[in-house]
């Protein structure tokens, strides 16, 4: 039987995370077409928002619950005690996002642990669809998420369940550079009303000014998602280097 070959990584490899760029950043700009963006800038809320619960939750508080709405608002309902706590549960939901873009990254370099990495957020997903998901929005939109990511890791291919994590941690990492702004405002405008920004409840914990902390986390977001992208062109090279092509239908590499 002979063996069909292709050329995924490392060609295909550069391809999806070009390709995820391109949709992500300009998708947004393109007249009559801009509703397509809508499901990346929910899914940026929902990575800030579970960045604040579970930020609450491994410093020793409680993640309650968990509302998104359709404006792309969202709020995460949490406990804390203490300064340090309330500090690091709000700077959760801003470097969050490129925290998990990182992590995403560094295991889509490759196939067979990008699919595995899939599966394992789509647990997590619906893990906090079943524990903190508490309005109607928000079930049936990370409800729908969490169907496709199983569809995908169930019936694609290892390449597209590495392509959907490249993607995945683009939007991650493009919300961090989108959403900016949000990073140097003391209020946020919110479905349930203006509130505090992150940063200035931080500025409110810990006294320096709230640029101060936004500045910080902006800095922390840029170096995890550079790091995120090393991890991810560096095993690309790797591969290149080994001259190796990919064999369709055994999902390894074979050394010409």
């Amino acid at each position: 039987m002979v063996e069909k070959r292709t050329s995924l990584p490392p060609k295909n490899a550069l391809i999806a995370l070009v390709v995820s760029a391109g949709v992500t950043l300009v998708l947004p700009h393109i007249p009559g077409v801009r509703y397509l963006a809508w499901p990346l800038m929910l899914l940026s809320t929902l990575a800030h928002e579970l960045g604040h619960g579970v930020a609450a939750a491994i410093s020793g508080g409680d993640f309650m619950r968990f509302e998104m709405h359709a404006d792309g608002s969202g709020v995460a309902m949490t406990a804390t005690q203490g300064r340090l706590q309330s500090a690091f549960t709000s700077a959760g939901g801003l470097v969050g996002p490129a925290l998990t873009s990182m992590l995403l990254f560094a295991v889509a370099r490759k196939e067979k642990l990008a699919r595995i990495a899939l599966g394992g957020l789509a647990a997590l997903l619906g893990l906090a669809l079943i524990l903190v998901v508490r309005n109607l929005f928000g079930f049936f939109f990370v409800l729908a998420l969490v169907g496709l990511l199983g569809l995908i890791v169930r019936y694609g291919n290892d390449w597209w369940a590495r392509f959907t994590l490249v993607f995945i941690a683009v939007n991650l990492a493009a919300s961090v550079f989108t959403r900016g702004d949000y990073l140097f405002t003391d209020t946020a405008n919110t479905a349930n009303g203006q509130m505090p920004s992150d940063v200035a409840q931080m500025s409110k914990a810990l006294l320096l000014p709230y640029w101060f902390w936004g500045a910080l986390c902006g800095a922390i977001s840029l170096v995890a998602l550079a790091a995120g992208l090393w991890f991810y062109l560096r095993g690309e090279k790797r591969r290149a280097a080994s001259g190796s092509v990919w064999v369709e239908g055994r999902n390894e590499p074979e050394v010409r």
